[in-house]
Protein backbone atom coordinates (compact mmCIF):
# COMPACT_ATOMS: atom_id res chain seq x y z
CA UNK A 1 0.00 0.00 0.00
CA UNK A 2 1.36 3.60 -0.94
CA UNK A 3 2.18 6.29 1.54
CA UNK A 4 -1.21 8.13 0.42
CA UNK A 5 -3.62 5.42 1.09
CA UNK A 6 -2.27 4.95 4.56
CA UNK A 7 -2.98 8.44 5.05
CA UNK A 8 -6.76 8.60 4.10
CA UNK A 9 -9.83 6.26 3.84
CA UNK A 10 -12.41 6.33 1.04
CA UNK A 11 -15.57 6.81 2.57
CA UNK A 12 -17.48 3.82 0.54
CA UNK A 13 -14.96 1.42 2.28
CA UNK A 14 -16.22 2.37 6.19
CA UNK A 15 -17.67 -0.23 7.91
CA UNK A 16 -21.01 0.76 9.23
CA UNK A 17 -19.85 0.23 12.90
CA UNK A 18 -17.61 3.87 12.79
CA UNK A 19 -18.37 6.46 15.34
CA UNK A 20 -17.98 9.28 12.88
CA UNK A 21 -16.53 12.60 15.25
CA UNK A 22 -17.91 15.79 15.23
CA UNK A 23 -18.64 17.79 12.53
CA UNK A 24 -17.87 21.14 13.96
CA UNK A 25 -14.26 20.47 14.16
CA UNK A 26 -12.31 23.37 14.35
CA UNK A 27 -9.38 23.97 11.61
CA UNK A 28 -5.78 23.32 13.23
CA UNK A 29 -3.38 24.53 11.02
CA UNK A 30 0.02 26.15 11.53
CA UNK A 31 0.74 29.48 11.18
CA UNK A 32 1.80 30.32 7.57
CA UNK A 33 5.30 30.99 6.58
CA UNK A 34 5.83 34.77 5.44
CA UNK A 35 3.68 37.72 4.79
CA UNK A 36 3.80 37.13 1.00
CA UNK A 37 1.89 33.41 1.89
CA UNK A 38 -1.00 35.47 3.06
CA UNK A 39 -0.88 38.07 1.06
CA UNK A 40 -1.10 35.32 -1.59
CA UNK A 41 -3.66 33.28 0.11
CA UNK A 42 -6.06 36.64 0.26
CA UNK A 43 -5.53 37.48 -2.43
CA UNK A 44 -7.06 34.41 -4.78
CA UNK A 45 -10.29 34.05 -2.52
CA UNK A 46 -10.96 37.79 -2.69
CA UNK A 47 -10.57 37.55 -6.62
CA UNK A 48 -12.39 34.48 -7.09
CA UNK A 49 -15.90 35.50 -4.44
CA UNK A 50 -15.91 38.78 -6.23
CA UNK A 51 -15.74 37.42 -9.87
CA UNK A 52 -18.61 34.94 -8.59
CA UNK A 53 -20.35 37.19 -6.08
CA UNK A 54 -23.63 36.33 -7.70
CA UNK A 55 -23.01 32.52 -7.04
CA UNK A 56 -24.22 30.80 -4.22
CA UNK A 57 -23.03 27.16 -5.13
CA UNK A 58 -18.89 27.42 -3.96
CA UNK A 59 -17.02 27.56 -1.01
CA UNK A 60 -13.58 28.65 -1.38
CA UNK A 61 -10.70 29.19 1.63
CA UNK A 62 -7.56 28.59 2.72
CA UNK A 63 -5.15 27.73 5.01
CA UNK A 64 -7.65 25.66 6.36
CA UNK A 65 -7.82 21.70 7.63
CA UNK A 66 -9.49 19.36 5.70
CA UNK A 67 -10.72 16.57 8.01
CA UNK A 68 -11.68 13.45 5.36
CA UNK A 69 -10.57 9.57 7.65
CA UNK A 70 -13.70 9.40 9.67
CA UNK A 71 -11.94 7.08 12.06
CA UNK A 72 -9.99 9.50 13.14
CA UNK A 73 -10.05 13.68 14.56
CA UNK A 74 -7.19 14.75 12.50
CA UNK A 75 -4.65 13.40 10.72
CA UNK A 76 -1.32 14.54 12.52
CA UNK A 77 -0.03 13.58 8.77
CA UNK A 78 -1.15 15.77 7.00
CA UNK A 79 -2.59 19.90 7.02
CA UNK A 80 -5.15 21.92 4.93
CA UNK A 81 -4.13 23.17 1.60
CA UNK A 82 -3.28 26.96 1.34
CA UNK A 83 -6.13 27.26 -0.96
CA UNK A 84 -8.86 25.38 -2.42
CA UNK A 85 -12.41 25.62 -4.05
CA UNK A 86 -15.10 23.25 -4.00
CA UNK A 87 -18.02 23.56 -6.34
CA UNK A 88 -21.52 22.54 -6.00
CA UNK A 89 -21.63 23.23 -2.58
CA UNK A 90 -23.40 25.62 0.22
CA UNK A 91 -21.30 29.05 -0.08
CA UNK A 92 -21.20 29.78 3.79
CA UNK A 93 -18.81 30.21 6.74
CA UNK A 94 -17.39 27.23 8.02
CA UNK A 95 -14.82 25.93 10.93
CA UNK A 96 -12.91 23.70 8.50
CA UNK A 97 -14.12 21.50 5.99
CA UNK A 98 -15.27 17.85 7.35
CA UNK A 99 -15.84 15.89 4.09
CA UNK A 100 -18.45 13.44 5.96
CA UNK A 101 -20.05 16.41 6.73
CA UNK A 102 -20.59 17.70 2.96
CA UNK A 103 -21.86 15.15 1.08
CA UNK A 104 -18.34 13.14 0.68
CA UNK A 105 -17.03 16.22 -1.53
CA UNK A 106 -13.11 16.91 -1.99
CA UNK A 107 -11.84 19.73 -3.16
CA UNK A 108 -12.23 20.75 -6.82
CA UNK A 109 -9.44 22.66 -7.40
CA UNK A 110 -5.88 23.33 -4.87
CA UNK A 111 -3.38 25.85 -4.95
CA UNK A 112 -0.35 25.20 -2.88
CA UNK A 113 1.95 28.47 -1.88
CA UNK A 114 5.33 27.14 -1.82
CA UNK A 115 7.71 27.64 0.97
CA UNK A 116 11.22 25.98 2.15
CA UNK A 117 9.31 23.95 4.89
CA UNK A 118 6.57 22.64 2.45
CA UNK A 119 8.32 22.58 -0.90
CA UNK A 120 9.40 18.79 -0.75
CA UNK A 121 5.51 18.02 0.69
CA UNK A 122 3.48 19.75 -1.93
CA UNK A 123 5.18 18.70 -4.52
CA UNK A 124 5.55 14.80 -3.57
CA UNK A 125 3.32 13.89 -0.52
CA UNK A 126 0.77 16.64 -1.15
CA UNK A 127 0.04 15.78 -4.65
CA UNK A 128 -0.14 12.09 -4.42
CA UNK A 129 -2.59 12.38 -1.63
CA UNK A 130 -4.72 14.99 -3.90
CA UNK A 131 -4.66 12.52 -7.17
CA UNK A 132 -4.68 9.24 -4.80
CA UNK A 133 -7.54 9.73 -2.21
CA UNK A 134 -8.87 13.29 -2.83
CA UNK A 135 -8.92 13.09 -6.76
CA UNK A 136 -8.87 16.60 -6.79
CA UNK A 137 -9.13 17.35 -10.51
CA UNK A 138 -6.74 20.71 -10.72
CA UNK A 139 -3.79 21.23 -8.25
CA UNK A 140 -1.14 24.23 -8.47
CA UNK A 141 1.57 25.20 -7.11
CA UNK A 142 3.20 29.07 -6.64
CA UNK A 143 6.30 29.84 -5.22
CA UNK A 144 6.12 33.71 -4.43
CA UNK A 145 9.70 34.31 -3.94
CA UNK A 146 10.91 32.12 -7.17
CA UNK A 147 7.92 32.35 -8.97
CA UNK A 148 8.33 28.94 -9.71
CA UNK A 149 4.89 27.73 -10.99
CA UNK A 150 2.77 24.54 -12.03
CA UNK A 151 -0.51 22.82 -12.51
CA UNK A 152 -1.66 19.67 -13.29
CA UNK A 153 -4.98 17.99 -14.27
CA UNK A 154 -6.32 14.64 -13.65
CA UNK A 155 -6.82 12.15 -16.06
CA UNK A 156 -7.56 8.60 -15.88
CA UNK A 157 -6.15 8.94 -12.32
CA UNK A 158 -3.46 10.96 -13.06
CA UNK A 159 -2.02 14.01 -12.58
CA UNK A 160 -0.82 15.01 -16.23
CA UNK A 161 1.25 18.46 -16.25
CA UNK A 162 -0.40 21.11 -17.53
CA UNK A 163 0.92 23.30 -20.67
CA UNK A 164 1.22 27.37 -20.59
CA UNK A 165 -0.33 29.56 -22.78
CA UNK A 166 1.25 31.89 -24.73
CA UNK A 167 1.30 34.56 -22.00
CA UNK A 168 2.53 31.55 -19.62
CA UNK A 169 -1.08 31.26 -18.31
CA UNK A 170 -2.45 28.08 -17.00
CA UNK A 171 -6.06 26.60 -17.48
CA UNK A 172 -8.62 25.59 -15.08
CA UNK A 173 -11.24 23.33 -16.14
CA UNK A 174 -12.92 23.25 -12.66
CA UNK A 175 -12.81 27.23 -12.48
CA UNK A 176 -12.99 27.91 -16.30
CA UNK A 177 -10.36 30.70 -15.36
CA UNK A 178 -6.86 30.91 -16.32
CA UNK A 179 -4.09 31.35 -13.35
CA UNK A 180 -0.91 33.20 -14.31
CA UNK A 181 1.65 35.43 -12.83
CA UNK A 182 0.85 39.27 -12.97
CA UNK A 183 2.99 41.64 -10.85
CA UNK A 184 4.75 38.84 -8.87
CA UNK A 185 1.40 37.24 -7.68
CA UNK A 186 -0.91 34.54 -8.43
CA UNK A 187 -3.75 35.78 -10.17
CA UNK A 188 -6.85 34.80 -11.92
CA UNK A 189 -7.58 35.59 -15.97
CA UNK A 190 -10.81 35.36 -17.43
CA UNK A 191 -11.48 33.01 -20.85
CA UNK A 192 -11.43 35.91 -22.81
CA UNK A 193 -7.75 36.92 -21.11
CA UNK A 194 -9.41 39.77 -18.52
CA UNK A 195 -7.22 39.87 -15.20
CA UNK A 196 -10.30 39.27 -12.52
CA UNK A 197 -9.70 42.26 -9.91
CA UNK A 198 -9.78 42.82 -6.51
CA UNK A 199 -12.50 44.74 -4.83
CA UNK A 200 -10.52 47.38 -4.07
CA UNK A 201 -9.06 47.09 -8.02
CA UNK A 202 -12.26 47.79 -8.85
CA UNK A 203 -13.08 50.69 -6.68
CA UNK A 204 -9.68 52.35 -8.01
CA UNK A 205 -10.99 51.73 -11.65
CA UNK A 206 -14.00 53.65 -10.82
CA UNK A 207 -12.93 56.26 -9.07
CA UNK A 208 -10.38 57.13 -12.15
CA UNK A 209 -13.23 56.82 -14.16
CA UNK A 210 -15.35 59.88 -12.29
CA UNK A 211 -12.17 61.74 -12.10
CA UNK A 212 -11.89 61.14 -16.43
CA UNK A 213 -15.46 62.37 -16.42
CA UNK A 214 -14.87 65.21 -14.32
CA UNK A 215 -11.74 66.38 -16.33
CA UNK A 216 -13.99 66.26 -19.31
CA UNK A 217 -17.41 67.84 -18.28
CA UNK A 218 -14.50 70.33 -16.62
CA UNK A 219 -13.09 70.84 -20.55
CA UNK A 220 -15.88 71.28 -22.01
CA UNK A 221 -17.51 74.02 -19.65
CA UNK A 222 -14.69 75.97 -19.84
CA UNK A 223 -14.79 75.93 -23.77
CA UNK A 224 -18.67 76.85 -23.44
CA UNK A 225 -16.91 79.58 -20.60
CA UNK A 226 -14.76 80.84 -23.78
CA UNK A 227 -17.28 80.72 -26.42
CA UNK A 228 -19.92 82.83 -24.70
CA UNK A 229 -16.73 85.38 -24.09
CA UNK A 230 -16.38 86.01 -27.37
CA UNK A 231 -19.73 85.59 -29.03
CA UNK A 232 -22.06 85.82 -26.03
CA UNK A 233 -24.88 82.91 -25.42
CA UNK A 234 -25.31 79.84 -27.34
CA UNK A 235 -28.21 80.33 -29.79
CA UNK A 236 -31.59 78.80 -28.61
Amino acid sequence: MSSAQDLGIILEDTPEDVIFPPGDLYSDEPPLETELHLRQILLLIQCLEWLWQERQDFYACGNMTIYYSPRQRKSEQFRGPDFFVVLNTQRKIRKSWVVWEEDGKYPNVIVEILSDKTAATDRGLKKEIYQDIWRTPDYFWFDPVSLEFKGFHLLDGRYQELQTNEAGWLWSQQLQLYLGIYESKLRFFTPDGQLTPTPEEVAHQEQQQRQQAEQQLAQVESMLARYRERFGELPE
